[in-house]
């Protein structure tokens, strides 16, 4: 059952799940898009479009509402393929950005990362969102290889940059896209099959935290599994015939296409089981037993029965596991090894000679060391390449 004051477990920390609020934003071109189609099929949570480009902002459908970002520093145009023309565009309006958390409880930033607005502006947001005290999670796509090494290149620099403002990121490769069509599928067809399961995850997560249950997941169960920072995240929601086997709804629960990674390891996992009036214990009891199985042993789990008729012969299951295991897919800092000379005296003979000894130390950059190397790289990058792509308010002047 769900919680309520009356409860001896309910703390004034604890929101109930119906004043929850929750804000979708999408950040740039391809995250505008996104929120765009998904917004048209999901309720109870707000959807915001970020762009510095207006012109993009009038083509969105009616029901996302728009937020035009940047003017002064773009003139209402888009920013190409530059970072830091994004970023300074969100820093230009920090105010204006503070009022779309307000009174919020948590925000989902969506972006496709590799361009100039969404890469720029992501870490920006997460930032005041973060110090706003909201629960923040990030959805970001990456760019496909036709689109070449330098906008992959911007991604993994907002990957980095943005992951220590945000509780998880999940993480899509727009290339994993090919492992479930043909690569004559037209691309805005390729790209509305991505949003479509991206949809179909996100309205298990909310419909899990807004509709009660047997066995009830709230707020309070997603703040504890997004209690910490910049954990790769897993969230998928999967619909079966009630027939189907337990090792296949397991296997397709755990095995997202579109991931480049599994629920393997995971520190933390939230999941919720929703069927139809004949929905088996024993059924439930295995499926949630296989997913058990794949995370980390001390890993912290909230589950979660729900029953829908309209799930009548079907079981869908929603998974959100945080801290999973996978290399390369969030890129990491180097640490930076130096020499230094270390000069060593014997305690035990001390009339014998100071020796100089040469030895490895690991030294690691702190925060704003870390904030100005990258952004020297950034510079770096848009200095030496002559073709670098000029941002449209620039164009427009020449």
């Amino acid at each position: 059952m769900a919680k309520t004051k009356k409860d001896s477990n309910f703390s004034s920390d604890e929101k109930s799940t119906s004043t929850t609020k929750i804000k979708v934003i999408g950040i740039g071109g391809g995250g505008c898009s996104i929120v765009s189609e998904i917004s048209t099929n999901l309720k109870k949570v707000d959807f915001v479009a970020a762009n510095t480009d207006k012109r993009a902002l009038r083509e969105l459908s009616k029901k996302t509402k728009v937020f035009n970002f940047g003017e002064k520093i773009t003139g209402g145009f888009g920013t190409g393929m530059n970072f830091d023309l994004g970023k300074s565009s969100a820093q230009d309006d920090k105010e204006r950005i503070k009022s779309l958390f307000k009174g919020q409880d948590m925000c989902i930033l969506v972006a496709s990362l590799g361009g100039g607005t969404g890469s720029g502006a992501v870490p920006v947001f997460a930032k005041i969102a973060k110090d706003m005290g909201l629960i923040t999670y990030g959805i970001f796509t990456l760019p496909f290889e036709f689109e070449g090494s330098r906008k992959m290149d911007i991604a993994n620099e907002a990957l980095k940059e943005v992951k220590s403002h945000l509780n998880a990121i999940t993480v899509l490769p727009n290339e994993n896209i090919f492992k479930v069509i043909d690569k004559k599928t037209p691309l805005k067809e390729a790209l509305s099959i991505i949003n479509k399961n991206f949809q179909e995850s996100l309205e298990g997560l909310i419909e899990t935290i807004y509709n009660p249950g047997l066995i009830n997941i709230d707020f309070a169960d997603l703040k504890t599994i997004l209690g910490e920072r910049g954990k790769l995240a897993y969230l998928n929601t999967t619909l079966f015939d009630a027939n189907k086997s337990i090792d296949d709804i397991i296997k397709k629960a755990t095995l997202n296409p579109f991931y480049s990674y599994t629920i393997n390891g995971a520190s933390s996992v939230l999941f919720n089981i929703t069927g139809g009036e004949n929905l088996g214990l024993k059924d439930v009891s295995l499926i949630s037993e296989g997913i058990l199985n794949l995370t980390g042993k001390n890993s912290k789990v909230i589950f979660g029965i729900s029953k829908d008729t309209k799930y009548k012969d079907k079981v869908r299951i929603m998974i959100l596991a945080v801290g999973c295991e996978s290399e390369n897919v969030l890129p990491e800092v180097k640490k930076e090894v130096v020499s230094k000379n270390v000069v060593e005296e014997s305690k035990s003979e001390p009339k014998r000679k100071k020796e100089s000894k040469k030895v490895e130390v690991e030294v690691r950059r702190n925060a704003l060391e870390t904030k100005k190397a990258v952004e020297e790289i950034e510079r770096e990058i848009i200095n030496k390449d002559d073709q670098w792509e000029t941002p449209a308010f620039l164009r427009r002047n020449k």
